[in-house]
């Protein structure tokens, strides 16, 4: 997006546009990105699951967790981390709300964190 800061938050939806318990997938730059509104809050995940590339924006969403709609790989929406074991990953993205809009950042965070 042109005159924005570098690593400035782009702004991708309204919070009416995701209801509790669901994700979409959104577009920032040249990554696609997967949006998720869970009673925890708003958090985004790379869309493209690593195992054979299913959209995650797509799966089922039951609390923090979204799995995967092609072959069922579980993932923390929160940190990316997989919720079967830790042989792969997601990046995972910060995410603001101001106001009505839901912004996320341009780049992903450096490490995926599992919460313990």
């Amino acid at each position: 997006m042109s005159g924005e800061e570098p690593g400035a938050y782009v702004r991708v939806a309204t919070v009416g546009d995701l209801p509790v318990g669901e994700g979409m997938a959104i577009t920032i730059g040249e990554r696609e990105v997967a949006l998720f509104h869970v009673e925890g809050g708003w958090f985004a995940i790379d869309n493209v699951c690593p195992h054979q590339g299913g959209p995650l924006s797509e799966g089922w969403v039951e609390g923090e967790t979204v799995t995967c709609p092609w072959h069922a790989w579980c993932f923390e929406v929160k940190t990316g981390a997989m919720t079967l074991g830790d042989f792969a990953t997601v990046d995972a993205f910060d995410v603001r709300i101001q106001g009505e809009e839901v912004l996320v950042a341009p780049r992903p965070r450096a490490a995926c964190v599992r919460e313990q």
